[in-house]
């Protein structure tokens, strides 16, 4: 005969799950990230794709915003709506510290991509003025992949350069811009792309079709041209380019994931 004993001293803290677990474990809020990991959101959208109630999924993006795994920021081309997204670093911190409660060996430690195995593929970013974000998720899509993905820019209503565009990609990320020119999305209109990233809710308002229905993407990014001098917008330049280059490194990502799967 076995007689077990149950032990009466506390629980040690890594024996609670962490806080992560319950928040995104829930079935429905794990449904409002997956959908927000493949593009920025409205509620509107949100209770479509999951055909659960208006009242319901706001219930849960709150919850999921309380706990900072999405973001949320006002449309810039309807007021009334708010964009989420996924804060994709701080879930991948969560995820690597939830992997290391268990084991050690559980913590996330991603490999090296090697850019060489990405597949090529035709991007084309859009804005509104074709004249500073669009501008540099082009050059840093490019940069960053090795040229895997070959990208492209355009606006609805394109203005020229923004100097602090130039000169953000140039004194911080080493790329120049000083030759690029804005140009009407019209210019692709019947060009093939496999993905179509918009970054301005505005332009997503209008984008129109392209050829073979590529996936398209709403990174929702406020611009940083906000009509104040350059020395007093520079530092949102700053902070606009270091979001889209984390949103790219998710993208490479994606794309290196895709060419590994069985």
């Amino acid at each position: 005969m076995y007689i077990y004993f149950m032990s009466t001293q506390p629980l040690h803290p890594e024996s609670t799950p962490p806080e992560f677990l319950h928040l995104a474990g829930h079935h429905l809020r794990w449904r409002l990230l997956v959908e927000l990991g493949r593009s920025d959101r409205v509620v509107s959208e949100l209770t479509a794709l999951i055909d659960e109630p208006q009242n319901l999924v706001s219930y849960h993006l709150a919850k999921l915003r309380d706990g900072r795994l999405v973001s949320a920021k006002r449309s810039s081309a309807d007021r009334r709506d708010t964009y989420y997204g996924l804060n994709l670093p701080r879930i991948g911190d969560l995820l690597s510290a939830a992997g290391g409660a268990l084991h050690p060996g559980l913590r996330l430690n991603p490999p090296a991509r090697n850019i060489a195995t990405l597949p090529m593929t035709r991007v084309l970013f859009l804005c509104t003025g074709n004249s500073a974000r669009s501008q540099m998720a082009e050059a840093l899509a490019g940069a960053m992949s090795g040229g895997a993905i070959e990208a492209y820019s355009a606006g609805s209503h394109p203005k020229p350069m923004h100097p602090n565009a130039v000169r953000v990609m140039r004194d911080e990320h080493g790329l120049d811009l000083s030759g690029h020119v804005s140009k009407h999305l019209d210019v692709f209109a019947d060009q093939h792309f496999d993905r179509v990233i918009s970054l301005c809710d505005q332009v997503r308002e209008v984008c129109p079709p392209f050829p073979g229905h590529p996936e398209t993407i709403h990174w929702s990014i406020i611009n940083p041209a906000t009509g104040g001098s350059d020395e007093a917008t520079y530092p949102l330049f700053q902070q606009t380019a270091t979001e889209i280059k984390t949103r790219i490194e998710f993208l490479i990502a994606k794309l290196a994931d895709q060419t590994s799967a069985p």
